[in-house]
Order: structure tokens, then C-alpha cells, then sequence
């Protein structure tokens, strides 16, 4: 079993920037691939970053790209999830995920995730 629990959210204005981690624990995190999704109110959870176990290999979703960076810290069994210029469609809870095995390699849809955190609330004001 993998526990993440996220964090960094908050209520920030448009154009700022954020921060997300998530850190994992439980079996080994070290070679598992992450991603990172949101939930607005009202719609259905989307896919916005992933990266594979040793953070070679990164891949974003198209309304984000450019402004988001996923990145990770084996080291420190964390995934962060770096956000720029926020505006206010980026409002959503954003979880991480992990996949559970290293050879599953990068995924863009949730059902290929197995482990999930709790969320962390974004919220952006204009």
C-alpha cells in the first residue's frame, strides 16, 4: 500500500503562482509513476500532469501546458506540482496518484492510477 497526502493549496488571486506536494509513504515510492488531477465543482476529475519514476519523462495535459511543472524527489518520497499564473478555471481540489508498479510506466486516465491522496482545495480568485 502507498499513503499521499497532499498539500500547498489555498485561496490565491489570478497570476500568482503555487506550489502542490505530494508526499507518499508506505512500500517503496522510489520508481512508481505519479500524476497529478483536479475535480472543479460540478465536473468530472481530469488529468493534468504525470512523470515517470525517475522524472525523465514528464507529460501535461493541453490547458496546462506551460504553465504547470511536475516534478520529483525520490529522496523525499514527493511529487510537487508547481502551478504559474493561476486563473480562476484553475479552481478544483488536485490530487496525486501512483501507480503500483514501475514497469506501468506514464498514464493520462485515472482508472490506471491505484493509489490516491485526499486532495488539496485551489482556489482562484479574479
Amino acid at each position: 500500500q502507498v499513503q499521499l497526502v497532499e498539500s500547498g493549496g489555498g485561496l490565491v488571486q489570478a497570476g500568482d503562482s503555487l506550489t502542490l506536494s505530494c508526499a507518499a509513504s508506505g512500500r517503496t515510492f522510489i520508481g512508481l509513476p505519479m500524476g497529478w488531477f483536479r475535480q472543479a465543482p460540478g465536473k468530472r476529475r481530469e488529468f493534468v500532469a504525470a512523470i515517470n519514476w525517475n522524472g525523465g519523462s514528464t507529460t501535461y495535459a493541453d490547458s496546462v501546458k506551460g504553465r504547470f511543472t511536475i516534478s520529483r524527489d525520490n529522496a523525499k518520497n514527493t511529487v510537487y506540482l508547481q502551478i504559474n499564473s493561476l486563473q480562476p478555471e484553475d479552481t478544483a481540489v488536485y490530487y496525486c496518484a501512483a501507480r503500483a508498479r514501475v514497469a506501468l510506466g506514464i498514464a493520462l486516465t485515472a482508472p490506471e492510477y491505484d493509489y490516491w491522496g485526499q486532495g488539496t482545495q485551489v482556489s482562484v480568485s479574479s
